[in-house]
């Protein structure tokens, strides 16, 4: 943090930035589960890119998931132990199809913003699109 107000308010950085990381969890956690997984492989998996999640945040987000008929579950055994696999549900699958293309969407709006800041250029933005 070796910016002058994230270090001079840590605790303010912290909180939007993890209010940032939670909306993007959820998108990585879905697009993760196109394939069936198991809670360690996906950790793994999203570790890998660069999104590390701990078990703490995961599995309350898996059954948060789950019980907004997102994800199905199942366990079974596996290398003689009981896992649960995860998987997108139906309803998942739709949803992440438009979730994905709501960030599309917010993401070509947002390098929008950045690039005119970075080129000094400041134009009024719509308030809706």
């Amino acid at each position: 943090m070796s910016d002058t107000v994230a270090s001079q308010n840590p605790e303010l950085f912290e909180n939007l930035r993890l209010e940032l990381r939670r909306g993007c969890l959820i998108l990585a956690v879905m697009a993760a589960l196109r394939t069936e997984q198991y809670g360690y492989t996906l950790r793994k998996a999203l570790a890998e890119h660069g999104m590390e999640i701990d078990e703490g945040t995961l599995y309350p987000l898996l059954r948060r998931l789950e019980s907004q008929k997102l994800l199905s579950s199942e366990w079974r055994e596996e290398e003689k132990r009981n896992k649960r696999f995860y998987k997108l549900s139906p309803e998942g699958k739709q949803m992440l199809k438009l979730l994905l293309t709501e960030w599309q969407k917010m993401d070509a709006s947002l390098n929008g913003i950045l690039k005119e800041q970075s080129h000094g250029t400041s134009r009024a933005v719509p308030a809706s699109r």
